[in-house]
């Protein structure tokens, strides 16, 4: 079965760092492409970064661009996402999601397969 698993969420002080990973298992990884989405309680899940599935184009939400690298290792089937200079209004839990020979879709209802999602927690 098709298994996403994040990881690398917490608590990170404003201005900080981290780096999430989702490793993926279940399907041919290097013929997807691979999105970051977020959720609060307040909004509806968004669009934060996403790779081509052949790793050639990457795409941000306009907050995060020079914040936020997407990048990809096909040999560990493994997607990331490192966050830099983050700031409370990136308090969310993330997602990442699967799109078969996608380009990296902005839409959520263009993937297939989701993750459970890690949460990331930013203070002030």
């Amino acid at each position: 079965q098709v298994q996403l698993v994040e990881s690398g969420g917490g608590l990170v002080q404003a201005g900080g760092s981290l780096r999430l990973s989702c490793a993926v298992s279940g399907l041919t990884f290097s013929y997807y492409a691979m999105g970051w989405f977020r959720q609060t309680p307040e909004k509806a899940r968004e669009f934060v970064a996403s790779i081509s599935w052949r790793g050639l184009n990457t795409y941000y939400e306009d907050s995060v661009k020079g914040r936020f690298t997407v990048s990809r290792d096909n040999a560990k089937n493994t997607v990331y996402l490192q966050m830099d200079r983050v700031t409370p209004e990136d308090t969310a839990v993330y997602f990442c999601a699967a799109q078969h020979f996608g380009s990296g879709s902005l839409h959520a209802g263009s993937y297939t397969y989701w993750g459970q999602g890690t949460q990331v927690t930013v203070s002030s």
